[in-house]
């Protein structure tokens, strides 16, 4: 609304300055202007008394511009033509209508008010993946503009916007695959994910929807049947997001990469439910650290946590190839209730899993069931 009152009255501020010249009626002097004549008398004296002149071409020289200066008072004023008048009133028109309708249209057209400003500084502080990304979109953007109907190119786009967090985006870009290259399970469950996502990690009616939709045409499909049971979680009901979530586990692939997140939520509504189990072959605890945590007060075993979380933090400085190391880590900064450094860890495995596009796409689906993000 601010952003609107400032416009209106930078626009009320340019007619203004147009309008308030074309609104003087000063009539027009027959001739030459009175003062011009007056100088001129001024002009010969001073030549007079200077010896420039002799007094008798001086004194003929007043009396021809006494003469016209006489005649030019004497003359009445004089009204503008009606060609002036006709175009003062059509630029008043163009200044009063005209300019403030066509940039307002011309706004709506490309303009965002809903969208915040970026200043120049912020901008140059992109990294340089990002800002290629960023030109990525651009281009992809400009060509969808030409090509509204293109429907790989939407489907190329709504990934990306997920993960710069554009969700209406992604939203806008999932409705427009489903539209344009038809129905399956997978766009239903991408279009779920999408109005989740922006509704800040909430299954919203909408959501519900398309994951029911996904279940329809593919029952197993791993995504809907998570997401369902998240929303029963949300909707007060922990006991049906638990069985859910356990036939889920009970049919999982035995490399699934999306096991650990139902685990954790299992976990989470029902806390005698198994914990996450480590990937086969990554450090962990032995039975012996196990048995001696045991006789631990709370908090010598939170502070064995976390030198164990912080030796794996060192681990993947000087190896960062290791997802299963990196998600292991994120989770247990959200376990220690340190979001912000399992933000920073998350940031780190994107930067050291850069040219690996599924291992980023495994940290994306992981984290979103975490609330980090959105």
């Amino acid at each position: 609304m601010t952003l609107w009152l400032i416009l209106a009255l930078m626009t009320a501020a340019a007619v203004f300055a147009v309008l308030w010249p074309l609104a003087r009626r000063t009539p027009l002097r027959a001739g030459s202007d009175l003062a011009v004549y007056r100088d001129q008398l001024d002009e010969i004296e001073r030549d007079r008394a200077t010896g420039l002149i002799g007094a008798r071409e001086a004194e003929a020289a007043r009396v021809e511009i006494a003469r016209r200066l006489i005649a030019a008072a004497d003359a009445p004023a004089v009204a503008p033509a009606a060609g002036a008048q006709w175009r003062r009133r059509a630029v008043a028109l163009v200044a009063l209508i005209l300019l403030p309708a066509g940039a307002a249209g011309l706004y709506v057209m490309v303009g965002a008010p809903g969208m915040p400003g970026q200043p120049h500084a912020a901008r140059q502080q992109l990294s340089p993946e990002n800002r290629s990304v960023v030109e990525l979109v651009g281009r992809v953007e400009a060509h969808l503009e030409s090509h509204p109907e293109d429907g790989r190119g939407w489907e190329v786009l709504a990934p990306v916007y997920l993960r710069l967090g554009r969700f209406d985006d992604a939203v806008k870009a999932r409705r427009n695959v489903l539209r344009l290259l038809g129905e399956d399970a997978v766009r239903h469950a991408d279009l779920g994910e999408a109005l989740t996502a922006a509704a800040n990690g909430i299954v919203t009616a909408d959501a519900r929807q398309a994951f029911e939709a996904a279940l329809k045409l593919k029952p197993d499909d791993y995504r809907a049947r998570y997401f369902i049971g998240l929303a029963a979680e949300q909707d007060g009901r922990p006991k049906d997001a638990a069985d859910l979530w356990r036939k889920l586990l009970a049919g999982a692939p035995a490399d699934a990469s999306w096991t650990d997140l139902v685990r954790e939520s299992l976990a989470r509504v029902d806390p005698g439910a198994a914990v996450p189990a480590p990937a086969p072959g990554t450090p962990g605890p032995s039975a012996e650290d196990i048995a001696a945590a045991s006789q631990l007060s709370p908090e010598q075993r939170t502070a064995m946590v976390r030198g164990m979380v912080e030796r794996l933090a060192a681990r993947l400085k000087q190896d960062g190839s290791d997802i299963e190391g990196w998600l292991r880590l994120v989770r247990a900064y959200m376990v220690l209730g340190d979001k912000d450094k399992a933000r920073a860890a998350l940031t780190d495995a994107r930067r050291a899993l850069a040219g690996e596009p599924d291992k980023l796409r495994r940290i994306d689906e992981t984290v979103k069931g975490l609330g980090l993000e959105g």
